[in-house]
């Protein structure tokens, strides 16, 4: 018996079901900047600097990519950031 070689086809849907999921949290006129920043640094247990960043980055640019991983876990993620009242939402990576 012998096992046939992955074609190109196969190889690139491998690749693709293997790409990481993002979470992505979007400016919202409601929340302010500092807590955000808390949020941040409470349920991502990110530094005061890097949640810093990443809230300026949703201020500033309209959204910021806050997460990666399976889409289990950024569904997570999501809804989480929603019961902080956070607008958030997940994608597959670019």
């Amino acid at each position: 018996m012998s096992i046939a070689p992955l074609s190109i086809k196969d190889t690139a849907l491998i690749e693709e079901t293997q790409k990481p999921w993002v979470c992505i949290v979007w400016n919202d006129p409601i929340n302010l900047m500092h807590y955000v920043t808390h949020v941040f640094m409470t349920y991502f247990k990110y530094s005061k600097e890097k949640a810093e960043k990443l809230m300026l980055q949703v201020h500033n640019d309209g959204k910021s990519v806050v997460s990666s991983g399976s889409r289990e876990e950024m569904e997570r993620d999501v809804n989480a950031l929603h019961s902080y009242g956070l607008w958030a939402t997940l994608e597959k990576d670019k």
